[in-house]
């Protein structure tokens, strides 16, 4: 019983053994299936792969030269065609104070009052001298008119009547001084009454009523700017003014000025003021610390709207002859350089690195990089790369046909 046993027991054992490793074969069949099946999907991808994008189509034009004015700017201060100190010329308390900050006057108008009693004593003292010595005057003509028929009669010494008429010439004199020391009160009364001596625009006060004032303070009591017209001051380098000087007909310097164009001033806001101003002066020397000459350029303000102590930029036109101009859109700045891209062989572009000298609106003044005749990609060029291949859009239109229209 027990072999029995046994026997049936190693059948069991062998038929799950086979079993197992039926099982094994399966999975493995399975498995590879699977791998196979992987292989095979990857394949298929790689054979579907995209096709690689077509060329860019970019504008494309041809670049000429052409005669134009560049703008440049040069940094200018503003002041007004007067710009003088009110000082007082006599010393004393200041009673009033007859205008305000910013306040606009009139030649001859009344700015400040300064205490005038002293000055009005001094005055009468004068007064009461000048009448002294008329007094004396009379008595001492008196003296001669009553000598001179007794010196002719012989009756007192003619040495009487000489020292009469001395007395009289030194009464005379004496009343010429009191006339003088009279007008020198009238000038100091009158300068206690401090007045403008242009039209124009008051500055700060800081002198206020009650203050003791003098002639030797330091800080005047305000300013006072006639800005009807205004100066605008710039500079020019050495080179920019021998350029300057070379643009405009004329022998001498003074014939060059006349025949400058008109200048516009751009203000602290970037806007171009409303007048166009005249060049009219140019700085007998330059300045040896700066290297630079000073100019000055003339405004029109009956408006007011400027003032002296605005700054600014005067934009100055200069002509170029069969200059080269490329938009600015058409170039790209790496690395403090500015480049384009121009067209080769094959529709593949070269990054082009471009000297600019100037501006002229929207465009670039060109010098070395580029010449006419050259084709340059006009948009786009931001996402170009050395040696690619576009599709160029070629226009009849010139580059500088387009610039113009800009």
């Amino acid at each position: 019983m027990n072999t029995t046993n046994t026997i049936k027991e190693r059948m069991l054992n062998k038929e799950n053994f086979q079993q197992i490793k039926t099982n094994r074969k399966m999975k493995n069949v399975i498995i590879t299936s699977f791998i196979l099946a992987l292989v095979l999907a990857s394949c298929a991808d790689k054979s579907q792969a995209p096709a690689p994008p077509p060329p860019p189509v970019l504008p494309v034009a041809a670049i000429s030269s052409e005669n134009t004015t560049t703008d440049n700017e040069y940094p200018a201060s503003i002041q007004g065609t007067v710009d003088v100190e009110i000082r007082p010329q006599v010393s004393g308390n200041l009673d009033r104070v007859l205008v305000d900050e910013g306040a606009y006057v009139s030649k001859g108008q009344s700015l400040f009052k300064i205490n005038e009693r002293p000055y009005r004593e001094q005055l009468n003292n004068a007064l009461a001298s000048l009448h002294a010595y008329e007094a004396a005057l009379i008595n001492a003509q008196l003296e001669v008119d009553k000598l001179t028929p007794l010196v002719q009669n012989k009756v007192v010494s003619d040495y009487q009547l000489k020292t009469a008429k001395a007395s009289q010439k030194i009464a005379a004199a004496n009343i010429e001084q009191a006339k003088a020391m009279v007008a020198s009160a009238r000038i100091n009364l009158g300068y206690t009454n401090v007045t403008a001596p242009v039209s124009g625009y008051i500055g700060r006060l800081p002198k206020k009523q009650g203050s003791l004032v003098s002639a030797s303070d330091v800080e005047p009591l305000t300013t006072l700017s006639d800005v009807h017209e205004v100066f605008a001051y710039f500079s020019l380098g050495e080179t920019d003014f021998i350029n300057f000087k070379s643009q405009y007909a004329g022998n001498s310097l003074g014939d060059k000025i006349r025949h400058l164009p008109p200048v516009s001033l751009i203000l602290a806001d970037n806007n171009a003021y409303p007048q166009t101003g005249k060049i009219d002066m140019v700085d007998g020397q330059f300045d040896k610390t700066t290297g630079a000459i000073t100019l000055r350029a003339t405004f029109p303000n009956k408006n007011g709207t400027l003032r002296s102590g605005n700054t600014g930029r005067i934009r100055l036109g200069i002509k170029h002859d069969d200059a080269i101009l490329v938009p600015q859109s058409a170039t790209i700045e790496m690395q403090d350089k500015i480049f384009v891209f121009t067209l080769g062989k094959d529709n593949k572009v070269n990054k082009m690195p471009i000297t600019v000298i100037g501006k002229s609106g929207t465009n670039y003044l060109i010098k070395d990089g580029v010449k006419s005749g050259d084709q340059i990609v006009l948009s786009g060029v931001d996402k170009l790369q050395e040696g690619q291949v576009i599709q160029p859009e070629k226009s009849t239109t010139k580059v500088a046909e387009i610039t113009n229209k800009k």
